[in-house]
């Protein structure tokens, strides 16, 4: 693995900055703007592996996306390699239909530590919910960004994280009760401790994720990419283009059904993902908001 190659592909052009937050904010903006949140590995009847070289030659050399464990698993080992101070932590994932967090913690995120100073970086959430930026440690304060306003919160040993969303203008009148759509203006998003985890904690939980018939991801076939003013996500046959801000306090979130027959083109075209293997599409009851 050359980590120029990975450079290149993020179109980064300044891999011997610094090691600062500078630099980190950097690196981090310019990956999740060029790697899309996906698990379309799932329903082209591959096995996703949680194996560096694997997810390299899939993130990069073939220019394809990934979803959490392979996200910030590529950017842990980037940020590694550059000489970073950083740690892979686990978080729980805010559950709306129970009400409550997942008990299980199947989702994977990274601290960084730069001086004095701790980060959380999160490339690997996606939709409307991905960070721009990385998240200083400070408890109850707001950090403003363009998705919206992040805030971790520590309890007891335990880092809340959640965003406090604009009010959304939807064109399509159509989709205006979309279960697509959170109509909340504060999102609980995960929580976790600074426990320190390695790949292998999270094997079974990718397992499970990918085969069971119970996970969100066998039940609905999922891609987004951030852009410079929002973020473009399909969700089964549901291609929707989310712009941040687009009035003071509103975004605008414009929705299209995509037919079968488009969809290679559509991931080509607004993603940058061309598949190996035939997509299933498939979008079940399984809630999910974008």
């Amino acid at each position: 693995m050359n980590i120029n190659e990975y450079f290149s592909r993020i179109n980064y052009k300044d891999p011997n900055e610094k090691l600062d937050i500078a630099t980190l904010s950097r690196i981090m903006h310019h990956h999740i703007m060029a790697l899309p949140f996906e698990n379309l590995s799932i329903h082209c009847q591959e096995t996703i592996q949680l194996n560096l070289e694997t997810t390299f030659q899939k993130l990069v050399k073939k220019q394809r996306g990934g979803w959490c464990t392979e996200l910030n698993y590529l950017l842990f080992w980037v940020l590694k390699t550059m000489g970073y101070n950083v740690i892979m932590l686990a978080s729980n994932i805010f559950v709306p239909a129970l009400g409550t967090y997942n008990q299980y913690a199947t989702h994977l995120i990274v601290r960084v530590v730069i001086g004095s100073k701790a980060y959380l970086v999160d490339s690997g959430f996606g939709t409307s919910s991905q960070m721009f930026e990385p998240l200083e440690f400070i408890s109850g304060m707001d950090q403003f960004q363009i998705p919206g306003i992040f805030r971790l919160t520590e309890d007891n040993g335990f880092w809340y994280l959640d965003k406090i969303r604009r009010k959304q203008l939807i064109t399509n009148e159509l989709f205006s009760e979309s279960e697509l759509i959170d109509r909340s203006d504060h999102k609980r998003l995960y929580c976790f401790t600074l426990e320190e985890k390695t790949i292998e904690f999270f094997k079974d939980t990718c397992r499970f994720l990918q085969t069971s018939p119970k996970s969100l991801f066998t039940n609905k076939s999922i891609c987004s990419l951030q852009t410079e003013e929002g973020v473009r996500t399909l969700v089964g046959w549901t291609y929707t283009e989310t712009r941040y801000n687009y009035m003071e306090g509103v975004d605008l979130v414009e929705f299209t059904t995509i037919q079968d027959d488009s969809i290679q083109q559509v991931l080509r075209e607004r993603f940058g993902i061309v598949l190996e293997s035939r997509l299933v599409v498939i979008n079940n009851s399984a809630t999910y908001n974008i």
